[in-house]
């Protein structure tokens, strides 16, 4: 009996040191775990920070900002980010007012995590721009704006609503000019200012880009403009909230 305990004693101790070594090995693992999550949280934070205020300085708005497949705990280290989709609800490309803009920046490569700006790869953007925001950038020129995507054309009423000018925008090369197809008041041609001045602040609008975003196709739509845009390699540069170049401060 002696020895039957004593041989039973003897098998527990190395049972019971397995189950503490695996508990210790699953704590260390789940702090490891949570210090990694810890880590990532943070650098997602500064990162996009930095980011989020040099985007916000070239596309005039506050937007949203979402990262790819890379861990940005790793960023911190290489300074490289896969990728970077932004959403802007109210985007104000030169004249332009409120552009809806759902791009994406490929192969960032930032300088000192960030905080001196950086270069992008390439790039795509949607950009989407209503009636009702043309109107806005058009101000008093215009009295409202309706289009027309079978014919592919915007018409303006003009003076009181008693004329009208009707554009279409098209692609010429890597810009997007925009042809005067019929601008007349009872059969009388409206004043050439009035029109040079309508169709000057839509081409300036549609043409100005930031990060080296040409357009690609231009599109009439039931509710205004579609636009397609790409990019190739660009500077991200580092400003301030007056949109001077100097380091952020991440």
């Amino acid at each position: 009996m002696k020895v039957g305990g004593g041989a039973g004693g003897t098998s527990g101790r190395p049972r019971n040191r397995k189950r503490t070594l695996l508990i210790v090995s699953l704590v260390i693992a789940l702090l490891a775990a949570g210090g990694l999550a810890g880590g990532e949280a943070y650098a997602r934070h500064r990162v996009a920070s930095c980011i989020s205020s040099q985007f916000e300085a070239q596309m005039g708005s506050k937007i949203d900002v979402s990262f790819g497949w890379k861990p940005l705990l790793i960023t911190m280290f290489d300074n490289k980010v896969s990728s970077v989709t932004v959403d802007s609800d109210d985007s104000k490309f030169g004249p332009a007012q409120g552009m809806v803009v759902h791009a994406t920046f490929n192969d960032l490569d930032l300088k000192d995590g960030g905080k001196q700006g950086g270069t992008v790869g390439s790039s795509t953007a949607e950009v989407t721009w209503s009636n009702d925001g043309i109107t806005k950038t058009l101000g008093g020129l215009v009295s409202g704006v309706t289009s027309d995507p079978n014919s592919g054309t915007l018409s303006f009423g003009v003076l009181g609503g008693l004329a009208q000018l009707q554009v279409k925008p098209k692609i010429v090369g890597d810009k997007i000019e925009v042809d005067t197809l019929q601008a007349s008041l009872l059969g009388f041609g409206l004043p050439t200012d009035l029109v040079s001045g309508i169709v000057d602040v839509m081409t300036e609008s549609l043409q100005s880009y930031p990060m080296g975003l040409q357009p690609t196709n231009v599109q009439v739509t039931g509710n205004g403009l579609h636009v397609s845009l790409k990019g190739g390699h660009a500077d991200l540069q580092a400003t301030d909230k007056n949109g001077q170049q100097q380091t952020v401060s991440c």
